[in-house]
């Protein structure tokens, strides 16, 4: 039985459907205690994971919101002790439509980068003094292969993963003096619930990403968990500032 992660606590962001609530049931299958994130309701997330036996509640948490997420981490800590693992899933993706960037509006454009790049800022820096106290932590932020392929027709989506990938070495940089590792994951297009409803995601624009990968077959958000879970313990204990692909062999770097 995998115990890796026995006797740590994780906050997931985005953690009611979709990558987030794999993480989150992936992360507990390895014996950590979760915290459940999200603006949508996780309570069935967290009562998945209570029902096998391991600890889990849901917080009620709008990352674009600095108070909501300081009361994130203070319940976090006051419920288990302390915050051992950050992961910054919310994002804003499988809902938007993909349209030419002259018609991307600018109330679009701030809400994407409210959430894809303040909302991950704003939650490492609520963990980040519960982490620096006890001189370790992982922090794992959510890229996309997108900020690579420079992929059209998404421009505010691919600029926010660019900015993660590029905020994910500079705090690997600010924390790497504390023992806190800092690393990002960036899947290939990812067939989560929400996506798979998604006319622009699914048909051609599946096939082109199925084409484009050495496995040549549709991703799930199960092809993550074992990469996340890597990254959140000890096995990686000299490793950050690192954006990891994990689509299929679409990029090779």
């Amino acid at each position: 039985m995998d115990t890796r992660l026995k006797d740590k606590v994780a906050i997931v962001t985005g953690g009611a459907r979709g990558i987030g609530a794999a993480f989150c049931e992936g992360l507990a299958a390895v014996g950590a205690t979760v915290v459940v994130a999200d603006v949508l309701d996780g309570s069935a997330v967290a009562e998945r994971i209570a029902e096998r036996q391991a600890r889990s509640i849901y917080v009620y948490a709008d990352v674009t919101l600095k108070d909501s997420v300081e009361n994130l981490v203070a319940n976090a800590v006051r419920e288990f002790g302390t915050v051992d693992i950050l992961v910054n899933n919310a994002g804003l993706f499988a809902d938007l439509r993909t349209k030419p960037f002259q018609h991307i509006s600018e109330e679009e454009w701030d809400r994407v980068m409210a959430v894809n790049v303040r909302g991950s800022f704003q939650c490492a820096k609520a963990v980040a003094p519960v982490m620096i106290e006890k001189k370790k932590g992982r922090i794992v932020n959510l890229a996309s292969g997108t900020a690579f392929k420079g992929t059209p027709n998404l421009l505010h989506y691919v600029a926010s993963k660019g900015a993660v990938v590029s905020m994910t070495r500079s705090l690997a940089r600010e924390l790497g003096q504390y023992n806190i590792c800092v690393n990002a994951i960036a899947p290939g297009l990812t067939m989560s619930e929400a996506v798979a409803v998604n006319p622009d995601w699914t048909g051609k624009a599946s096939a082109a990403g199925i084409a484009a990968r050495a496995i040549q077959r549709d991703q799930v958000p199960a092809d993550l968990i074992s990469t996340l879970i890597y990254l959140c313990s000890d096995d990686s204990n000299f490793v950050t500032g690192q954006t990891i692909s994990v689509d299929g062999g679409a990029l090779m770097r």
